[in-house]
């Protein structure tokens, strides 16, 4: 029986791997960003936190201007919102839509390394006025959650930066 256990577990290793599965590697900014001013006007917004905490982990140590940074990563623009996708006959919301853009570039020395850059990221609800309070609830953590994607996205793009 353990076996035969063992010769499932295997079996099924060799399938995920043979359909090109693999889990997400860390991602490590190059030296170049290895001291990274950090500019946004909202310093407590959920993309602002998530991109710190993804920075950090990538390598990047998160310096003021008088530190003497390699690089400057300027965050434009940090919006997020819904929108009302479509309503009921009787004109209430039924599905709603959650967005969250931004806005960033990176500059080094006076040259600019990456170019202004707009990222969204969309999340499409169903809404119940009903369960309004569960909604909100669910929208908040939505955002938070599309913020964390747009870290991490964010992130992955300097990693490419040489």
């Amino acid at each position: 029986m353990r076996l035969r256990s063992l010769g499932l577990a295997t079996l099924g290793a060799l399938f995920v791997s043979a359909c090109g599965f693999h889990l997400h590697g860390s991602v490590q900014v190059s030296p170049r960003l290895a001291a990274l001013e950090f500019v946004a006007s909202d310093r407590y917004s959920d993309l602002q936190l998530a991109l710190r905490d993804s920075l950090a982990l990538a390598g990047a140590r998160l310096v003021p201007a008088e530190g003497a940074p390699t690089a400057t990563l300027r965050l434009l623009r940090d919006e997020s919102g819904r929108r009302i996708l479509s309503v009921s006959a009787r004109n209430t919301p039924r599905e709603v839509e959650v967005y969250y853009t931004a806005e960033f570039r990176v500059d080094a020395g006076g040259q600019e390394l990456l170019p202004r850059q707009e990222l969204t990221l969309t999340r499409s609800l169903s809404y119940d006025e009903t369960a309004l309070l569960a909604k909100e609830q669910e929208q908040e953590q939505v955002r938070a959650a599309l913020a964390r994607d747009l870290a991490a996205l964010i992130t992955r793009r300097l990693a490419v930066l040489r």
